[in-house]
């Protein structure tokens, strides 16, 4: 089963099963100040998990577009992805765990699909502590269908628990399916350290909220939240061992030869060709989703992402421009089912011919800032070494990889002080990690009442922009806390304060007119006849809410908002600048 069937498939499992799809949200989160790209499944559902209702009601299945890039550093190798779509069907306080388990049964062991033989098949349950008990009903379920005891592992928390993504909300136990991918039978006991043992699936189970001093209570609403890699599991359907093995990514690896000039395929990938596949492709869906190449935030993610594509394959010996050419295959493979891809192909193409055209110039600049450094080193030196130090600088600065260091020191009889890059390394991710935490806690983070009146100044500073720059503005990031709005929009030019001020004062005067903020559902066709803003096309399920404030602003959105304008006070931009290439950014408070 190749990934487009498996897609298909389970979008039509589910949906027979009373299920209404819904469309992968965008890859930047919208309304949540804490995440800088959409990690997970579950996270553009935050709200609905939360019981807010959702327009197509409280059973969903989709598939949605992730990116990740904490083990970023790691992809190469034959299992890491930055890029992944993964499979979902949701329970917004429907179905618990005896419909959710028997679906995943019936789902993978059922001949009409996935057809895993149950000699093959292994789960995990919560083994229960102190803080909630053993999950026997899970357990009981996946004996009533035929998975032996031995197949059945009690995993502690921290294995089999969901959440809370902070440090309180809701959470729960999961179970977890694994499949056996070794030769042979599997082993009559199941042991999940057994590599050869790969979860595919996991049905999380919301049946508890964890409260400030760390004790747990019933969650009024229960839900359920399911993930399934597409990549992973199609290569344990095709029994192989990567998902770069599968044809997902063959042709983008076959691209790749053509740019090499290759005229047959090498038996094995390298860590370079899959680091560009992988990197190129994670960048082409960035790009299409509105994010430019930058030095912050998702900007900065999609640079490092293309640059070192480039790197490895000038390792490769690929000296032309090659990253667009690598884009119109993704563009060609996914856009049919992803059809903002193929909306924004030119985009999505002169940007990374852009940033390599301007990475080439960073090459060149570092080269030599290095000749530099080693021409600071007496000659009588014997033991010529560029320090850990310097050779981090090269990696952060210039994009210079310790490998690329290496050689160049090596040509000129100089050694590198590996232990003292390492160490650098690892205070530059302990910092990253550090920030990686305080931006990720899961979904909306703060619905609170002065989140929710800057939430709605967005609406109207978004509806300003448009009538003193132009139509061409569109919302292209926000960050809300409680005590300050930021805003990205596009825009190829610095704001004068004329404008600024002509801006601030148009919202004020909304503010001023106290404006009911009122929500309506209706359907995506309803929305666009009413001349609601929102990118139209897959972002939105069939059904949205429209809030609209009196004849300023009329917006598709989700989150939180007052219930008047009069509510929000004061309205001061604090700050206008750049955010990334033909994005400028707006912060603002209210008074």
């Amino acid at each position: 089963m190749n990934s487009a069937e498996l897609r298909r498939k389970y979008i039509e499992f589910f949906v027979s099963k009373g299920h209404k799809e819904i469309k992968s949200a965008p890859l930047i989160p919208e309304n949540d100040p804490t995440c800088l790209f959409t990690t997970a499944g579950m996270h553009p559902l935050v709200p609905y998990l939360q019981g807010q209702s959702h327009p197509l009601g409280t059973r969903l299945v989709d598939v949605q577009k992730c990116i990740r890039t904490g083990d970023i550093d790691e992809v190469g190798d034959p299992v890491h992805l930055t890029f992944f779509e993964m499979l979902g069907n949701w329970s917004l306080g429907d179905y618990f765990k005896e419909e959710a388990i028997r679906f995943s049964f019936e789902f993978l062991t059922s001949k009409e699909y996935l057809n895993i033989p149950l000699e093959k098949f292994a789960v995990t349950v919560f083994a229960g502590d102190e803080d909630a008990p053993f999950d026997e009903e899970a357990y009981n379920l996946w004996r009533s269908l035929g998975v032996a005891a031995d197949r059945i592992a009690k995993r502690p928390k921290c294995d089999n628990w969901w959440g809370p993504a902070g440090q309180t909300g809701p959470c729960g136990p999961d179970t977890e399916m694994f499949y056996w991918t070794g030769e042979g039978e599997a082993p009559a006991v199941f042991e999940p350290e057994n590599k050869l043992w790969v979860e595919i699936w996991n049905d999380v189970f919301m049946q508890y909220n964890k409260l400030a001093d760390g004790t747990y209570e019933p969650l009024a609403q229960r839900n359920v939240d399911t993930g399934m890699g597409l990549e992973r599991v199609t290569a344990v359907l095709q029994g192989k061992a990567s998902c770069y093995e599968t044809e997902i990514f063959a042709p983008i690896f076959a691209e790749i030869d053509a740019v090499r000039g290759l005229t047959q395929a090498p038996e094995k990938r390298t860590s370079s060709e899959r680091i560009i596949a992988d990197h190129l492709r994670a960048a082409t869906f960035i790009i299409g989703d509105g994010v430019t190449p930058g030095n912050v935030d998702q900007g900065y993610v999609l640079r490092r992402l293309i640059r070192r594509a480039i790197r490895e394959g000038r390792k490769l010996g690929i000296t032309e421009h090659f990253t667009g050419r690598i884009a119109k295959v993704v563009i060609r493979e996914f856009g049919g089912f992803y059809h903002e891809l193929a909306d924004n192909q030119q985009k999505i193409v002169e940007e990374l011919d852009m940033e390599e055209k301007l990475f080439a110039a960073a090459l060149e600049r570092g080269t030599r800032e290095f000749e530099k450094l080693i021409a600071r080193v007496p000659e009588h030196v014997v033991k010529k070494q560029i320090s850990g130090k310097n050779a981090f600088y090269l990696y952060e600065t210039f994009g210079f990889p310790l490998e690329l260091t290496v050689e160049m020191a090596k040509e000129h009889n100089f050694e590198v002080d590996k232990d003292g890059f390492a160490a650098a390394y690892e205070k530059h991710q302990a910092l990253s990690r550090s920030g990686a935490e305080q931006r990720f806690k899961g979904g909306l983070a703060d619905n609170s009442e002065a989140t929710a009146k800057l939430h709605s100044a967005t609406h109207l500073l978004q509806a300003a922009l448009r009538k003193v720059l132009g139509n061409h503005v569109e919302q292209r990031g926000s960050n809300i806390t409680a005590e300050r709005l930021r805003f990205d929009f596009s825009h190829p030019e610095k704001m004068t304060p004329e404008q600024l001020k002509e801006v601030e004062d148009l919202v004020n005067e909304a503010i001023s007119r106290k404006l009911p903020i009122e929500c309506v559902e209706m359907s995506v066709d309803e929305a666009r006849a009413a001349g609601a803003m929102g990118l139209f096309g897959d972002r939105y399920s069939e059904r949205v809410k429209v809030y609209t404030m009196g004849d300023v602003s009329k917006e598709i959105c989700g989150g939180p908002h007052a219930a008047n304008t009069g509510d929000l006070g004061h309205f001061k931009i604090l700050k206008e600048e750049s955010s990334s290439r033909g994005v400028r950014r707006i912060k603002a408070v209210l008074q």
